[in-house]
């Protein structure tokens, strides 16, 4: 990117993800003033509203940072970039903030193959920006939502079928020529989409109650120390969650905190380490329903890469390869 110095990037979160980390593993290096003045400018991105909705003293601040902290950012993905389009799962709101707030304007975006390949995205039309959502829908294109929340689209992006297949296609796009995502969703009051998770990936406990795991995936992941999370729970009392450290992030909190980093396999199980992600999850379990709180988990030594075969090439995860994987460390969990 230095080399190149693009102007717009498309991207998928997983990427910003690591970019964030980076920006958090540079903070910590710093020392004396530069420290404090990176702190400031750090935490004042994560408050961040589009068209000055924080006041007057909030872009004040934000104007000073900005040769200070955010241009350094800027520069380190070429300098001249303004826009990152985001696709292909969900972003976290504080991504979208943190670089939106720094002068890198965050669009996010929604489709699937089948609908060539956008149905909304975020712009810069009056309410083209909601931190959360994937923007307004396209002209042209038409979305409701079905009596289960599911999000239902039409229009000239929906592919006829698919090929040769006219069975497969007769489960997708119902006879009033709705094509059914699977994705579930509302539409905010501004008008924009937001997508709640995956109709195929809701679990039922063994009180009957059904749970939505990819917006407490998304919300887990918020935490320094969280890298990747997979909620489980089908047909149990409660749900559960296999966690992926941040492994850049937990040798860098070692160092302060005067922990010993051996190997991953170690840190995992060391019981100061442990009690530290209980706590994280102790937090984010505040925000959480009595069936979505997660009650058991396991922390897990190494990362789910596409070459391992956990994650697909959109970074998504292949929830049935991981319990299959990790049958036997489910079980436990639930015994």
């Amino acid at each position: 990117m230095k080399e190149v110095r693009p102007h717009i990037l498309s991207t998928v979160p997983r990427l910003l993800e690591k970019v964030h980390d980076k920006l958090f593993a540079t903070g910590h290096k710093l020392k004396g003033v530069k420290r404090w003045i990176f702190w400031w400018a750090f935490h004042l991105a994560l408050r961040y509203e589009v068209k000055g909705a924080n006041g007057w003293f909030y872009e004040l601040k934000r104007k000073i940072y900005d040769p200070l902290v955010y241009k350094k950012w800027r520069e380190a993905l070429g300098g001249e970039i303004s826009i990152i389009v985001s696709g292909g799962a969900a972003l976290q709101p504080r991504l979208g903030r943190l670089f939106t707030c720094a002068g890198i304007n965050i669009l996010e975006g929604y489709g699937l193959t089948e609908t060539s390949p956008v149905i909304a995205v975020s712009d810069f039309s009056e309410h083209g920006v909601k931190f959360g959502t994937v923007g307004p829908v396209l002209r042209g294109v038409t979305v409701k939502i079905a009596d289960d929340g599911e999000i239902l689209v039409k229009g000239p992006n929906v592919m006829k079928g698919y090929y040769k297949a006219p069975e497969m296609t007769k489960e997708v796009i119902d006879e009033e020529g709705w094509f059914h995502t699977g994705d579930l969703g509302h539409i905010e009051p501004e008008g924009q989409l937001k997508i709640t998770g995956r109709k195929k990936e809701l679990f039922k406990t063994s009180f009957g109650k059904y749970v939505s795991p990819q917006p407490i995936e998304d919300m887990l992941k918020e935490s320094l120390f969280i890298d990747q999370v997979m909620v489980i729970g089908e047909n149990q009392k409660f749900a559960g969650a296999l966690i992926v450290p941040d492994f850049a992030f937990l040798k860098s909190y070692c160092q302060v905190k005067e922990i010993e980093y051996g190997s991953n396999g170690e840190i995992v199980k060391n019981p100061r380490i442990r009690k530290r992600i209980q706590t994280e999850i102790d937090r984010y379990n505040k925000q959480l329903g009595d069936t979505e709180k997660i009650k058991t988990w396991e922390l897990l030594d190494h990362e789910w890469s596409l070459e391992s075969g956990e994650i697909t090439p959109t970074l998504k995860l292949k929830r049935n390869v991981i319990c299959k994987q990790y049958e036997t460390v489910i079980k436990s969990l639930f015994e």
